[in-house]
């Protein structure tokens, strides 16, 4: 792998305005939301996470690749490596943002690290968020970024199994209409979560794969849920590849433990083992 300058990149900062209307509310929660529920209309708060949909790449055709990403080298440093996922991250919420507001995203490369695997060579590019909605700071967020060479076949990592107990319990039916739906609501184009033929053939997984920021989403609604409250800290990260496979069950598996303290471990998984992890922490616990 050729060598990244790393000082170039770390650093480099980007700003950028959004914000989600009241249409593009009701279309995100006719993907997210519970039917028995109303979506938020304006002037109300925008559930945790929804900003993730505030931002959507402006990139236009010609500036995609072959997986359907924007091309690297703009605001993100041109790694040479084909394969790229959004692996973790971390969230302190302030400020509520509300529908209809502008919302400003501040974005800051923290750092660019190369290393050598078992597996081949990685990078992880870090970078942190600020979102600024119009009564002060809304989110703090570090997003971990890590990019990998596509293998000759699916080599996934050991599994973890679920918990056996838990004060939260859910499944939740995964569809390829709800892949497409949310790659929509998120302008995300990467052809691995609606290609199953790209997915397969020449990323080498053996199904779909479904978006660890749609994990991360539905294991923050079981949160707000469980305690009737927003967290105001929200941490994840991707330990398997979840996955849409022909003829495997389509559903995916929530649940929670609490301990002592009052925070909440969560885990998402398939087949009993988990393919993300969670932590929510309130303020008050």
């Amino acid at each position: 792998m050729d060598k990244l300058n790393t000082t170039a990149w770390e650093g480099r900062t980007q700003t950028l305005t959004g914000g989600i209307t009241e249409a593009e509310a009701a279309r995100i929660h006719a993907t997210l939301g519970d039917d028995r529920d109303t979506p938020p209309r304006l002037g109300d708060p925008i559930p945790p996470l929804w900003h993730w949909c505030a931002f959507p790449p402006t990139t236009p055709m010609s500036g995609l690749g072959g997986d359907g990403h924007p091309l690297l080298g703009d605001f993100l440093p041109p790694v040479p490596l084909e394969r790229r996922m959004w692996a973790s991250g971390k969230l302190d919420f302030g400020e509520p943002m509300r529908v209809g507001e502008t919302l400003n995203l501040h974005s800051t490369i923290a750092s660019v690290l190369e290393k050598d695997t078992n597996s081949g060579p990685m990078v992880v590019v870090t970078v942190d968020h600020q979102v600024h909605a119009e009564r002060g700071l809304a989110i703090k967020e570090r997003q971990n970024i890590v990019y990998l060479e596509i293998p000759d076949q699916f080599r996934p990592p050991p599994k973890r199994p679920m918990p056996e107990a838990s004060v939260v319990r859910r499944s939740k039916h995964v569809s390829e209409a709800l892949l497409f739906r949310f790659s929509a609501i998120t302008f995300n184009a990467h052809r691995i979560h609606f290609d199953l033929p790209y997915a397969q053939k020449v990323e080498r997984y053996p199904g779909l794969v479904i978006h660890g920021p749609l994990q991360a989403m539905l294991l923050m609604k079981e949160a707000c849920r469980y305690r009737n409250a927003c967290p105001t800290y929200f941490d994840f990260r991707c330990v398997h590849p979840s996955l849409l496979i022909p003829g495997h069950s389509p559903d995916v598996d929530l649940m929670g433990t609490e301990d002592d303290s009052g925070s909440l471990s969560l885990y998402c998984g398939q087949d009993n083992h988990q393919t993300m992890q969670a932590t929510a922490i309130w303020e008050n616990t």
